[in-house]
């Protein structure tokens, strides 16, 4: 088990990650849905601003030295050496369809590194969590715990990759420097795997760590979509980097494996790389 400290940040962040989880649900598949469009023109509901908030009051109050970063409330800074990384819904464009694949994801990082992570399928009661150097855990309905690993499939042609939206790869800033450049990506990683499917967002990155897929690829990523996932991804036997193969959830892009096939995926991925962060 993790020690002390880092076990009492694991327990807190599964408690409000499966509350904030559940808040959402009061809103799904609901007809009377309002949604809202940010500056981004991305969408928002208030389920998100509900779970975000409870989030942010459960581990700042848990942890009230601690800074936190959340999609919809951006950045509060702190006095300690960690801070928390929350995505309230991973997905809300699932969520809104009514799709049950969206996800709450929970992040913690010590010093600019992830040390412990969280994502809850709330529809599906679907929970994986892991704390750095301890490994990680899934489970299903509350209850039934088991070890997290990936896949042993070692061939890329014998692969499921995931990605939550196929056509960001030919929308990614780098792809603008060349003339399909981003489909040229795409095509090339349909023609590699076996199986290509848009299960997408903190699922597909839920299916990685539990070895039902081998890859999970984002051509457009955030820091709250990758601080839970790297870490539950990592401990689970797998591998987490950018498009150039570096560890960073700040790059822009993302793409999670079971590490057997990573250097393969990364030399699909690396031409369409965004560079010059």
């Amino acid at each position: 088990m993790p020690d002390a400290s880092m076990e009492k940040r694991l327990e807190v962040a599964i408690a409000a990650t499966r509350k904030a989880g559940q808040k959402t649900l009061q809103w799904f598949q609901r007809d009377d849905l309002s949604i809202m469009r940010k500056k981004d023109q991305s969408p928002v509901t208030a389920a998100d601003l509900a779970a975000e908030d409870i989030l942010q009051k459960e581990l700042l109050t848990a942890f009230p030295d601690d800074g936190f970063l959340g999609e919809e409330t951006g950045c509060t800074k702190g006095t300690s050496e960690f801070e928390w990384v929350v995505d309230p819904i991973d997905g809300t464009k699932s969520f809104i369809q009514g799709v049950p694949l969206f996800a709450t994801l929970v992040g913690c990082r010590k010093k600019g590194e992830g040390v412990v992570g969280v994502i809850f399928i709330p529809a599906l009661d679907e929970l994986a969590y892991a704390a750095v150097g301890h490994g990680a855990w899934y489970e299903q309905n509350g209850h039934n715990r088991v070890t997290a690993r990936v896949s042993t499939q070692t061939s890329l042609h014998e692969s499921l990759l995931c990605s939550s939206d196929f056509r960001d790869f030919r929308r990614r800033p780098a792809a603008l420097d060349a003339e399909g450049a981003g489909k040229k990506v795409r095509d090339d990683i349909e023609d590699a795997c076996r199986i290509t499917r848009t299960w997408g967002d903190g699922y597909g990155y839920l299916l990685v760590a539990t070895g039902r897929a081998e890859a999970m690829a984002d051509p457009m990523l955030n820091a709250w979509d990758a601080a839970a996932v790297a870490v539950v991804v990592t401990e689970a036997g797998g591998s987490f980097t950018d498009w150039t193969g570096a560890c960073d959830i700040n790059a822009g892009d993302g793409v999670a494996s079971n590490g057997s096939i990573h250097k393969d995926l990364l030399k699909l991925l690396a031409p369409s790389a965004i560079r010059g962060k």
